[in-house]
């Protein structure tokens, strides 16, 4: 849970610096996830139980999650799940790490056991410098460790209230004293105290002076919650369960509050006048006094504060709490803060103060979380059990491939038009079909008269090369869905077949363009080109770096050295892709590389073919992409996360049983309106409209553009290649 608590700022500041990034958690208790779905459902994108630390859970998560960096909150060594996530290239750090005083002897004992681990990490970010001298000594890098201090210190005070029947509690029995003991916990073994059996004892004395006192018991395992109830039917205490109906309209002070819930202790420390933080009078390491100090509490603490020693040490050296030797002191402790309002006032302000001194971790920590996440380029086909049986089928693809392609070059013909190619190494969508409908508008706008190549995949029509003059329609039977987004865009001539060459020259012919856009053209080689725009998606760079069908490359890494320029496709802003370009200038050290993002220009309305602002309230959405979560992510961008969401095969031709389909889920899932892509609303039966009125679900699809950073540079690049043609 305490983790749970530093996660959610750390997260928060991740979601405002950088929103695009699909954010998951992982807990390892009940409690744990309970809390989790309280605090954190708002600020990310799942929460799950993390796997048994065994390889064929991990690489299960992993290969389902697919992260780029892993981030380990304060002592978790799991080796399985530190060896897979390196294996898989994804970034690995520890985020305020510490190692306590009880722990450190026999981690240093195990070091043979730790070392290995701890090599993983990128980045150790620990609470303290005590605590980095730990993780080398254990076996972590010196160059991966260093301390930025505790998150604990940032987390922001319960801007909730008390929940209501702790209220209505306050309001009837308005005591003069609120006494909180928090996180108690019984003895380390049978010779250690029973912190709640101390409580009650001086309760007992102090209820005989402070007849306006209320005690709010806090035991730290729910499995405890009725253990201590019997104690105080033991000891004949007037009490009120937290998860009791109603107050009792016979209870009366002094009595007892036994808090048997979770999650609602921090919005009760600004009720108190006097906070005990439990765990520190038994041998149990103590917990953590930032939440008490933030809202200015007097606090008293036991001994035990082994877990916290770094936090302990500085409230000591600042004297803002009262720490006790042993429990017989409690008892003089509390009554002597009660009876002095200005001894509590002035250890509450120098705790607060303290806390805010010492606030600023989060930044360091989510500074450190993005830039790994920018050097991350993680391989996933690297965890796959079949990967043994795949890398013989990908050598031979590889051989038969290479082969194919140098015997098309060596026949390679020239149009007399310059030609751009836009493709991609990798099989699958990456963002080619946008960059060519931006390029063509620009191009046009600009007075190059462009035409397009393309094949027209999975079009219906049998002829063999098809014609669409600018500004001319044509059914999406007759053009496939991908080039009818270029026929509905009307910015440059369209011609459709298998041989690019022959389909070109036509196009010369009959239009006269200026410059040709080869869609997907890359492995094109027999026809000849003066610029090859290789396009990177951002989402999935280099398709587990393998050729297929280990991987999804449809060529080795080495055909990088073909291209005249690179660009990363689906780049998140001000996300500098610091890795990718590592990756690129390895291959291919020239080609300058420029980044492009998806535009949204707009909700169109399928029936009325109007475009405008979807309708609030509940949506669904769902896509027919090669890589669907470019969609997903797109959505979440907007602020429009849907309640449901179907992915389909690419290109997938919907049924009209389909839209029936999808429309009762949404209705089911409680939305009444369908969010697609463009590229989907072409691909919908003509029954569609009819049927959504029928289900009374409106469908919206969504517009969009590219937005290309250092744009006037990429567009001097293609002319420069035009004039170049002209020259020769």
């Amino acid at each position: 849970m305490g983790e749970v608590i530093s996660a959610a700022g750390l997260l928060r500041e991740i979601r405002e610096r950088s929103p695009g990034i699909p954010l998951y958690v992982s807990v390892t208790t009940v409690a744990g996830r309970e809390i989790a779905e309280e605090r954190l459902r708002d600020l990310v994108d799942g929460i799950f139980h993390a796997p048994i630390d065994y390889a064929f859970s991990v690489r299960q998560l992993l290969q389902r999650v697919r992260p780029s960096v892993v981030v380990i909150l304060e002592t978790e060594i799991w080796p399985v799940l530190y060896r897979e996530v390196k294996r898989a290239r994804c970034a690995l750090m520890i985020v305020n790490g510490r190692i306590s005083d009880r722990a450190f002897p026999r981690y240093r004992r195990w070091r043979f056991l730790f070392a290995d681990a701890l090599q993983q990490p990128d980045s150790i970010l620990a609470q303290s410098e005590q605590d980095a001298r730990r993780y080398i000594e254990i076996g972590a890098r010196p160059d991966a460790v260093r301390a930025i201090g505790n998150l604990k210190y940032d987390a922001e005070p319960s801007s909730t209230g008390p929940p209501g029947m702790i209220a209505s509690l306050i309001e009837k029995l308005r005591p003069t004293t609120v006494w909180i003991a928090a996180s108690t916990m019984a003895g380390a073994d049978r010779h250690d105290v029973d912190e709640d059996d101390v409580v009650l004892r001086v309760f007992e004395e102090l209820s005989r002076r402070y007849a306006g006192l209320l005690l709010i018991l806090v035991p730290r395992k729910p499995e405890r919650f009725d253990e201590v109830e019997q104690k105080l039917r033991d000891a004949g205490a007037r009490y009120i369960r937290r998860t009791d109906d109603a107050v009792p309209r016979d209870l009366t002070l002094p009595c007892v509050l036994l808090l048997d819930s979770i999650g609602e202790l921090s919005s009760l420390f600004p009720l108190a006048d006097v906070v005990f933080m439990g765990g520190t009078l038994a041998r149990r390491g103590g917990h953590n006094v930032l939440e008490p100090a933030a809202v200015r509490r007097a606090i008293v603490t036991g001994p035990h504060l082994e877990n916290f020693a770094a936090i302990a040490s500085e409230f000591r050296e600042q004297r803002a709490f009262i720490e006790i030797n042993e429990a017989g002191e409690l008892a003089a402790a509390v009554a002597r803060l009660i009876d002095h309002p200005e001894l509590r006032e002035e250890l509450g302000a120098r705790a607060a103060a303290l806390a805010a001194a010492k606030r600023g971790a989060t930044g360091k920590a989510v500074s450190e979380i993005l830039l790994q996440h920018d050097l991350a380029v993680p391989c996933w086909n690297r965890l796959s059990p079949a990967r043994f049986l795949l890398w013989p089928l990908s050598k031979i693809w590889a051989f038969v491939s290479a082969r194919d392609l140098r015997r098309k070059a060596v026949d390679a013909r020239s149009l007399s038009t310059p030609v751009i190619s836009v493709g991609g190494l990798s099989m699958g969508g990456v963002g080619k079909t946008p960059l060519v409908n931006h390029l063509s508008e620009r191009l046009s706008q600009l007075g190059a008269h462009p035409a397009i190549l393309t094949r027209g995949y999975r079009r219906q029509s049998i002829e063999s090369t098809i014609l669409i003059g600018a500004g001319e329609s044509a059914p999406v039977r007759v053009t496939g869905d991908e080039a009818q987004i270029f026929v509905q865009s009307g910015c440059a001539h369209l011609g459709l077949g298998a041989d690019r060459f022959q389909t070109g020259r036509l196009l010369e012919e009959k239009y006269q363009p200026g410059v040709f856009l080869l869609d997907d053209g890359f492995q094109h080689v027999q026809l000849r080109r003066d610029l090859d725009l290789v396009l990177i998606d951002a989402l999935n760079p280099f398709a587990g770096g393998a050729i297929f069908p280990l991987g999804a490359l449809r060529e080795p890494m080495s055909a990088l050295a073909r291209a005249g320029a690179f660009v990363i496709m689906r780049a998140a802003p001000g996300r500098q892709y610091e890795g990718v370009r590592q990756q690129l200038r390895r291959w291919n050290a020239r080609a300058p590389i420029f980044r492009a993002r998806v535009e949204p220009r707009g909700w169109v309305n399928f029936s009325s073919r109007v475009r405008e602002q979807p309708l609030e309230g509940p949506m669904a959405a769902f896509c027919g992409l090669a890589n669907p979560a470019s969609f997903w992510g797109t959505l979440r961008s907007l602020g429009l996360p849907p309640v449901f969401h179907w992915a389909f095969r690419d290109h997938h031709q919907y049924t009209s049983t389909q839209v029936e389909r999808l429309a009762a889920q949404a209705r089911m899932h409680g939305a009444s309106i369908l969010l697609t892509t463009e590229k989907d609303a072409m691909n919908l039966p003509e029954s569609t409209p009819g049927l959504l009125e029928n289900a009374g679900v409106s469908l919206y699809w969504l517009k969009i553009g590219l937005q290309i950073e250092n744009e006037d540079q990429l567009l001097m690049l293609i002319e420069a290649k035009l004039l170049n043609r002209v020259n020769r």
